[in-house]
């Protein structure tokens, strides 16, 4: 709108009648729009196993004999992990699925009131492990490979180093890992060591119980509040004459908003343990009665970041390296934001051939 203090006035108000039919066209697109035509997870998937709210789905496979080893994806709680299928042109697991692979995936559900109690230990040593151990046994493998999403990431690094003897190969994708790196989610919500203020987390359980989708949602807002707010709905103004670029604009509206309760003593422990305490890179983390060791992850790691991360710094990510047990290392980065991991055309070219690639080099 500020090129119009440089425009004459007929410029100006030919922009205004063309920001004017953008807008009602958009609004009358929009008034057609079914639920339907937005919904995300496009890949033919199938229920193998549940427990309480967890279901783990094993996805049709694409090509007649899969790879013999398959991938689990362990996904993080915060959001849904539909954004990994998110639509046909932009699908992590529909990209796999096409280069052979076997793709299972955790979709952790809606924590309920009764949810409230449930630890890191029953997310990890509980929900994790039983699936890994489903998947074994349906394929008749003692390992099987992992895939880890952001938290889910931290989550697969804590499993690997506790069941080493079940993971083949590891993936983390946007995985934080050192907590108290200078920019990023760490010092803004959470607070630690070098910040000046620290986050009362207890009181948050004490008070909540299940911390609501709502306030984790208002929390990634408030990391870029113009551009994550009001800014993205200017530039929708743009698009909202193209049918494909409104559905793809609204199906990320769907995903964000999509924000699952967070079970309240995992919050609380992830949040002290990890962001708080930076207890996963000094060997301090308890999984229930065991204790995390990162250089007992000595199965070969390949660790992907994104070189424009504001949710998980690339500087988090990275940190890996220093940490684990492995001599099997590959590092790998893309210029895009978090999300763009999963939604950037080009990378969906490139990270699935690049992961299928690394398996299959590592795998007898």
């Amino acid at each position: 709108m500020s090129r119009s203090f440089y425009l004459s006035p007929e410029q100006t108000m030919r922009e205004l009648i063309d920001l004017n039919r953008k807008v009602v066209t958009g609004i009358e697109r929009l008034s057609h729009v079914r639920e339907k035509d937005i919904q995300a997870g496009v890949s033919p998937k199938e229920e193998v196993y549940r427990e309480d709210n967890v279901v783990l789905y094993h996805y049709i496979p694409m090509v007649e004999k899969p790879f013999h080893i398959p991938v689990l994806i362990v996904y993080a709680l915060v959001n849904r992990p539909y954004m990994v299928d998110l639509q046909e042109d932009r699908s992590l697991v529909r990209n796999l699925l096409k280069l052979g692979m076997d793709v299972y995936l955790i979709d952790w559900g809606y924590p309920g009131r009764g949810d409230r109690w449930l630890t890191l230990d029953d997310h990890i040593n509980g929900y994790i492990n039983d699936c890994v151990d489903v998947v074994c046994e349906w394929h008749g493998l003692d390992r099987i490979n992992l895939l880890g999403v952001c938290q889910g990431g931290t989550f697969s690094l804590c499993y690997t180093s506790l069941y080493p003897e079940k993971v083949k190969n590891l993936i983390t994708m946007v995985t934080p890992v050192d907590f108290h790196v200078q920019e990023g989610v760490p010092n803004l919500w959470a607070g630690c060591s070098t910040t000046a203020h620290t986050m009362d987390v207890d009181t948050l359980v004490d008070a909540f119980g299940n911390i609501p989708g709502e306030f984790m949602n208002l929390g990634f807002l408030m990391l870029k509040p113009f551009q994550l707010g009001l800014g993205k709905y200017l530039e929708m103004i743009d698009i909202m004459d193209n049918d494909e670029k409104l559905l793809n604009f609204l199906r990320m509206e769907e995903w964000i908003f999509d924000s699952p309760d967070q079970a309240g003593e995992t919050y609380r422990q992830f949040m002290k343990d990890f962001y708080q305490g930076n207890k996963l890179i000094s060997g301090n983390v308890m999984i229930g009665t065991k204790r995390v060791n990162l250089s007992q992850v000595r199965v070969p790691v390949l660790n992907v970041y994104a070189e424009q991360d504001h949710l998980v710094p690339p500087a988090s990510s990275i940190a890996l390296e220093r940490y684990v047990g492995t001599t099997d290392y590959t590092l790998r980065s893309f210029p895009v934001g978090h999300i763009g991991m999963y939604v950037s055309g080009k990378v969906q070219k490139d990270l699935p051939p690049t992961i299928v690639k690394w398996l299959k080099e590592r795998t007898a």
